[in-house]
C-alpha cells in the first residue's frame, strides 16, 4: 500500500511544472537573501557617486592628505533646504553624466529618486535592480508563453531566474539588469502586436489568438514604445536591438513593417532631446582607444572569434566567477554553447520548426553577429569588454534558444532531466559565486581604525581611482580622524615625505594601502616599496601585515598598519 502510494503520488508533487516554479523562486530567494553579502565593487561606488548628484563636487587627490570624510559626504544626497535645491540637484546629476560618463540618463536618474526614498546603503541601492529583475523574471515568463506555451513559459523564467550571469547583474549597481527588462518587454510587446500566428504553430497546445482589441493594441504600443525608449537612455549599445527587432519585423510581418516602424521609431524619437544634449557631449569625453585592435589580420580575426565564444561562455554558464577564472574556461563553455546552437538549429530545421528556430536567432544570436561585425569593421574589441556584461541583449534571445532546443528536440524523462539538470548547474554556480567568494576588503579596514577610534590615522594609498577613493569613504565611519594621501605609485613617496615633514608627530597610525589594480596607474615596483619603508621606519614601527581579497583583482589589497613609536 505504501509503495503504491509513493509511485502514484511522487510524480505529482516532483512534476517538471512544480520543480520549474520552485526554481524561478529560488533565484527570487537568492537575490533577496544576497542584496547586502557583499560590498560594493569599483564601478557600484561610482554609480552611488553619479546617483547623488554631486559628481561635479569631487576632486582628486592631490599630493596632500586630505579629510576622508570629504569625499563620504559625495556619497550622500547634498543638503537641500528649499524645493528649488532638488532641481538643482537633478541638473548638476545630469552634468556630471555628460561629464565623462558613457552611458545615458535613465538609470541614475531612477537610482537618485530610489536614493531619495531609501537611502544609500548597499541593500537599498540594489532593490532597485532586484525589484527589475524580479518583473524580468515575470516578462520572461510572458514572452515564453506566447512562443512556446505554459510549460515553455515556465522553463524560459526558470533559466532566466536561475542564470549565474543575470543573479550577479541582478545584485550589481549598474545597468545591466534594467537593460535586460527593456530587451524582454520590447520583443513580448512587438510579437504580440505581430501576432503569434505569424509563427507557424507546431504544436497544438499552443492556443494562438491571431487579432488583439483595440485597447490591447493601444496597451502593446505604449510597452513597445516605452521599452524602446528606456534601453535606449539605458545602454548606448541598445541600437543593436533596435536593429534586431527590425529585423524581427522583416521576418515576420514584412507587409505591415510601417506600422511597427512608426512604433519603434516614436520610442527612438522620444530620446532626441537627450541626444542632442548630452549625448553630443559624452562623444566628446568618450575614450574607444581602449577598445582598439592589435596589429596582424590573424591576430585580430583570432581575438573577435576568442571574444564570441568567451561572450556566450560567460553569459550562458561562468557567470561572475569569470573575475576569478582563466579567460580559457569561458572560451571553451563558449565553444560548447556554439556547437549546441549549430546543431540544435539543424535538428529543429529538419522538423520544421523554421519561423520558432528563426526567432530565437534573431533575438539571440543576431545581435551578437551584429556586434561582432560592426567590431571588425570599426578595428575595435567592445564584444569581450566588462566581463560580457556590453552585450548583456543578447542574453534573454540565447535562453529563449535553449529554451525551445529542449522543448522541440527532448520528449518524456529526457525533457524533464536536460530542463531540470541545467538549472541545478545555474543554481550551484550561482549559490557558489554568493557563499564562497566575499567581498569585505573595506570592512576589514574599517575593523582595523576602530581598535583605536580616536588615533589619528593617515591611510596611505598608490591609487588616485575614483573607485577606491569612494570605496574607502563609503565603508570608513566619518566620526574616526581619518586622513586620505592617495598618489600613483611614483609619487607616493615624496607625497609622503612632503607630509610627514610639513605636520611632523601629526598621525600616530599610518596604514600603507597597496591596490593590487591601481587602474589609474602602474602597480607598485619593489623599490617603491623599500622608498616607504625608508620614509616610515625612524618613526614608525609595523605592526601589522594583511591580505585583502575580494572577488576580482581590483578587490586586491595589501595592507601594512605602521604605529607611531
Amino acid at each position: 500500500m505504501t509503495q503504491k502510494l509513493s509511485i502514484s503520488s511522487l510524480p505529482k508533487f516532483l512534476s517538471l511544472e512544480f520543480l520549474l516554479l520552485s526554481a524561478i523562486f529560488l533565484g527570487i530567494f537568492l537575490r533577496i537573501l544576497n542584496l547586502g553579502t557583499r560590498e560594493f565593487w569599483y564601478d557600484e561606488v561610482l554609480s552611488l557617486l553619479l546617483s547623488t548628484g554631486q559628481k561635479s563636487a569631487y576632486v582628486t587627490p592631490q599630493d596632500i592628505p586630505v579629510v576622508l570624510a570629504h569625499y563620504t559626504q559625495l556619497l550622500n544626497l547634498p543638503t537641500e533646504s528649499h524645493p528649488s535645491d532638488i532641481l538643482k540637484t537633478l541638473v548638476s546629476l545630469l552634468r556630471g553624466i555628460v561629464g565623462g560618463e558613457p552611458h545615458p540618463p535613465l538609470f541614475y536618474l531612477s537610482q537618485h529618486f530610489w536614493l531619495r526614498l531609501f537611502g544609500n546603503s548597499e541593500m537599498a541601492q540594489r532593490s532597485l535592480n532586484t525589484l527589475l529583475s524580479l518583473f524580468s523574471i515575470f516578462c520572461s515568463y510572458g514572452l515564453g508563453r506566447r512562443l512556446l506555451g505554459y510549460r515553455g513559459g515556465l522553463l524560459f523564467a526558470a533559466l532566466l531566474a536561475t542564470n549565474p550571469f543575470f543573479l550577479f547583474h541582478s545584485l550589481n549597481v549598474r545597468m545591466y539588469a534594467p537593460l535586460v527588462l527593456w530587451t524582454i518587454l520590447s520583443a513580448w510587446a512587438l510579437i504580440q502586436l505581430i501576432g503569434v500566428d505569424k509563427i507557424q504553430p507546431q504544436s497544438s497546445q499552443i492556443e494562438i489568438k491571431s487579432s488583439l482589441s483595440f485597447k490591447q493594441k493601444l496597451f502593446w504600443t505604449g510597452v513597445l514604445i516605452l521599452s524602446v525608449a528606456a534601453g535606449c537612455l539605458t545602454f548606448y549599445l541598445f541600437i543593436y536591438w533596435l536593429i534586431t527587432l527590425a529585423v524581427l519585423v522583416l521576418y515576420l510581418d514584412r507587409r505591415h513593417w510601417w506600422q511597427q516602424a512608426l512604433r519603434i521609431g516614436t520610442g527612438v524619437l522620444i530620446t532626441v532631446p537627450w541626444v542632442l544634449w548630452g549625448t553630443r557631449q559624452q562623444l566628446k569625453n568618450a575614450d574607444l582607444g581602449r577598445f582598439s585592435t592589435p596589429p596582424g589580420f590573424f591576430a585580430t580575426m583570432l581575438q573577435h572569434l576568442q571574444d564570441f565564444a568567451y561572450l556566450l561562455g560567460v553569459q550562458l554558464l561562468v557567470g561572475d566567477w569569470i573575475t576569478s577564472i582563466p579567460v580559457f574556461i569561458a572560451v571553451l563553455a563558449g565553444i560548447f554553447w556554439i556547437i549546441v546552437f549549430i546543431v540544435g538549429s539543424i535538428r529543429l530545421w529538419k522538423l520544421g520548426e523554421h519561423q520558432r528556430l528563426g526567432v530565437g536567432l534573431i533575438l539571440g544570436i543576431f545581435p551578437l553577429l551584429l556586434a561582432l561585425i560592426a567590431d571588425i569593421i570599426g578595428k575595435k574589441f567592445t564584444i569581450g569588454f566588462g566581463w560580457g556584461r556590453s552585450l548583456m541583449i543578447i542574453l534573454p534571445g540565447c535562453l529563449l534558444l535553449i529554451t525551445l532546443f529542449i522543448q522541440r528536440l527532448t520528449k518524456g524523462q529526457l525533457y524533464r532531466l536536460t530542463a531540470t539538470g541545467l538549472i541545478f548547474i545555474y543554481l550551484s554556480i550561482g549559490i557558489a559565486d554568493y557563499s564562497l567568494r566575499n567581498r569585505q576588503m573595506f570592512h576589514q579596514i574599517s575593523d582595523i581604525i576602530s581598535t583605536q577610534p580616536t588615533t589619528p590615522t593617515l591611510i596611505v594609498m598608490n591609487s588616485k581611482a575614483w573607485g577606491h577613493v569612494n570605496r574607502l569613504a563609503y565603508y570608513i565611519s566619518p566620526e574616526y580622524p581619518v586622513f586620505l594621501l592617495a598618489q600613483e605609485s611614483n609619487k607616493l613617496a615624496p607625497a609622503l615625505q612632503k607630509s610627514l615633514t610639513a605636520k611632523p608627530s601629526t598621525y600616530g597610525r599610518i596604514i600603507l594601502l597597496e591596490a593590487a589594480e591601481p587602474v589609474w596607474s602602474e602597480p607598485t615596483t619593489e623599490a617603491e616599496r623599500e622608498k616607504i619603508q625608508e620614509i616610515l621606519k625612524p618613526e614608525y614601527q609595523l605592526k601589522k601585515n594583511q591580505l585583502l581579497q575580494g572577488t576580482m583583482d581590483l578587490d586586491e589589497f595589501t595592507v601594512n598598519v605602521y604605529q607611531r613609536y
